[in-house]
């Protein structure tokens, strides 16, 4: 009976670092959105900030890994990654800008509103949750 293989360990670093490298693309085209730098406010200790960056990473983490459960190989678990991660950003978009006009929801969180923080730490749960939930097949 083999328990680990060269094959398996190889697999998993490959899963591994594509997922961690499609979470990492997903925070990136989320923070070229951002007017601050995410970093430096979270630095400097701002707490609604870190909710909704870390908010987005977990529902970013939600899709890769309904994905990895789903998918028949790796260039399969990427592809649909990119759909997830492209229809995460998308849906949380149009979470923050369509859905909440007249609420400047950046400029909140960049002052520091800790209620808007963990409302869209909450909503980007909840559209990772959906997203992934409709990535399976």
């Amino acid at each position: 009976m083999t328990f680990i293989t060269l094959d398996s360990i190889l697999s998993f670093l490959a899963h591994l670092g594509t997922g961690f490298g499609l979470i990492f693309a997903g925070l990136i085209i989320f923070a070229l959105t951002t007017k601050y730098s995410e970093r430096k406010l979270i630095k400097e200790g701002n707490m609604a900030v870190a909710l909704k960056l870390w908010g987005k990473a977990l529902g970013l983490a939600i899709v890769i890994y309904t994905v990895w459960a789903n998918s028949v190989n790796l260039l399969d678990a990427f592809i649909w990654g990119l759909v997830g991660i492209v229809a995460q950003v998308l849906a949380f978009w149009t979470f923050e800008y369509v859905l909440t006009p007249g609420v400047n929801l950046e400029k909140e969180v960049e002052n520091g509103n800790m209620a808007i923080g963990f409302s869209l730490f909450a909503a980007s749960l909840v559209v990772g949750i959906i997203v992934a939930a409709s990535l399976t097949y």
